[in-house]
């Protein structure tokens, strides 16, 4: 599997390596030319405000709803859930077009919380029970955290603290208010791995199918 982090900012580096544990061919991305060929696109936790910026600044505001289009899955974390959502409310209310200073993707049909778990300082880890990881819980790291207010009819919730969404799945898309690259635990990018893999065998299939 061919998978990229984008590498504007934040903890790509930590995500890089859960992937290569599971196996995966994984490389930081930094320029849209290395959007090419890719199985599957992590965004990393970080500053979202920044790593939004950067992404205007790079071309990354054309490069990703494109290889969004292709059907490529797209898995974000903390920073990377706000810079997916459709629509943000918190602090620093966001506009996809960027006018309000930040841009985001607004590619999954969901509202996101920006910081509403507080500051650094209060930042915690919990035991997380995910079903689609099966019946052992996750240690989810939690650090400025946002959360899903709410998704569309398409969203899948595959996760909640205190009765608050923190890891949901619209088709293509997966996001996490948490850091699961911070852990030993690598069961979240297996999960999306396999997303990748099931992408990739249907894409196989359907170049098989239009040469009969």
């Amino acid at each position: 599997m061919k998978i990229g982090v984008l590498a504007l900012q934040g903890a790509f580096r930590e995500h890089l390596s859960a992937l290569q544990d599971c196996g995966a061919e994984a490389f930081p991305v930094r320029k849209t030319v290395q959007l090419e060929g890719l199985q599957g696109l992590v965004i990393p936790g970080g500053e979202s405000t920044a790593i939004g910026q950067l992404m205007v600044q790079y071309g990354f505001d054309r490069a990703l709803p494109a290889l969004a289009a292709d059907g490529v899955p797209v898995y974000g974390t903390c920073a990377g859930l706000i810079l997916l959502a459709r629509e943000v409310i918190g602090e620093a209310a966001l506009r996809p077009d960027g006018s309000s200073g930040q841009y985001r993707l607004g590619l999954m049909d969901i509202v996101a919380h920006r910081n509403a778990y507080g500051r650094q300082r209060e930042s915690f880890e919990a035991e997380l029970d995910i079903p689609v990881l099966g019946a052992t819980p996750f240690r989810g790291v939690f650090i400025r955290a946002p959360y899903v207010v709410s998704g569309g009819p398409g969203v899948e919730v595959l996760a909640r603290h205190e009765d608050r969404i923190v890891m949901a799945r619209q088709g293509q898309y997966l996001v996490t208010a948490f850091h699961p690259e911070l852990t030993g635990d690598r069961r979240i990018h297996e999960y999306f791995l396999r997303l990748a893999a099931d992408r990739a065998d249907k894409g196989l299939a359907k170049r098989g199918s239009s040469r009969l």
